[in-house]
């Protein structure tokens, strides 16, 4: 019996919660899988899952027996990583990202990581789906939403500022807000996963201002709000990330300039046992040196003043 493989065969059943997902993603049959899971507690003398036909759940052996494991499997990772003698870190790394977060300025970074790391290979899966990365097989997920769990970690890379635009031929056709509640008499488009939903909270010196707003166009995508307001069908709300090349160049305006929305941080989510995975680390750590200080895009709105220097934060 490989004690440490079976540790990590039990650690992926008890994340994802299935036996099928879990060889899916160590790539090896079901029954592989199974067989690992009776060696261990085999040798452990008692079950470490309930299992039915729905439910694969610990049992309280097994709840006590997670934590340890799942540190062990990421200190033994970390240790073969690092002691591969005279080798470079190699192997897969797949990370999960939000559409509207990667589109336009990844490109650069995964090149830079890869000219520094040319060993590893990267699975970038890119959709505006909000996943948990033990379940969906990815290494980490960068996502401006809170982790999921508590096995979860979650690593703050840059913030995420929004703002309210619309071309200039829609604001000289239907006028230009000048109080947040003038929202209510244009057609919205609005991004769908936002945690605060229909409730909005503007700041402007020192005061906040909160309103609820209905959606014309109701969206989980922020590039198909951006091209609904090049289309001059009204105005949204957009990162800066999104939007910023389209301000600078004057095709979008910022809307309510002085009244701030708050900002969200894009992090890094990945599991416990990724925690200390060496191609993980040089990857987050490579995306955050990369964003240190204030991101481009919206260094480049301030320098315009197109966008406040000082955030809001959420």
């Amino acid at each position: 019996m490989d004690r440490l493989q079976n540790i990590e065969t039990f650690v992926r059943v008890a994340q994802t919660q299935s036996f099928a997902e879990a060889a899916r993603q160590l790539r090896v049959a079901k029954s592989v899988v199974t067989t690992r899971i009776k060696q261990l507690e085999d040798y452990l003398g008692a079950p470490l899952f309930h299992r039915s036909t729905r439910v694969v759940r610990l049992s309280e052996l097994g709840q006590a027996f997670l934590h340890d494991c799942t540190d062990l499997v990421g200190r033994a990772n970390d240790v073969v990583d690092q002691m591969r003698v005279g080798a470079k870190p190699a192997g897969a790394l797949r990370v999960h990202a939000l559409t509207g977060l990667v589109l336009g300025h990844f490109a650069s970074l995964l090149r830079e990581f890869q000219t520094g790391y040319p060993d590893i290979r990267l699975e970038l899966i890119v959709s505006d789906a909000v996943v948990d990365p033990v379940k969906a097989g990815v290494d980490c997920a960068l996502q401006i939403f809170p982790a999921s769990s508590m096995e979860l970690v979650s690593r703050p890379l840059f913030p995420v500022r929004r703002v309210f635009c619309a071309t200039p031929k829609y604001l000289h056709a239907h006028g230009t807000p000048e109080d947040p509640r003038d929202l209510h008499n244009h057609t919205l488009g609005l991004y769908s996963g936002y945690p605060t939903r229909d409730r909005w909270t503007f700041y402007q010196d020192g005061g906040e201002l909160t309103t609820y707003l209905s959606a014309a166009l109701l969206t989980n995508s922020v590039h198909l709000l951006r091209e609904y307001a090049l289309e001059h069908a009204g105005i949204v709300c957009l990162p800066t990330l999104v939007a910023g090349a389209d301000i600078l160049r004057g095709e979008l305006t910022v809307v309510l300039p002085s009244h701030q929305l708050s900002s969200f941080w894009l992090s890094a989510v990945y599991a416990g046992t990724s925690r200390s995975s060496l191609k993980l680390k040089l990857f987050v750590e490579h995306i955050t040196s990369a964003f240190s200080r204030a991101p481009p895009w919206d260094a480049a709105l301030v320098a315009k003043g197109l966008l406040p220097a000082e955030r809001i934060e959420a």
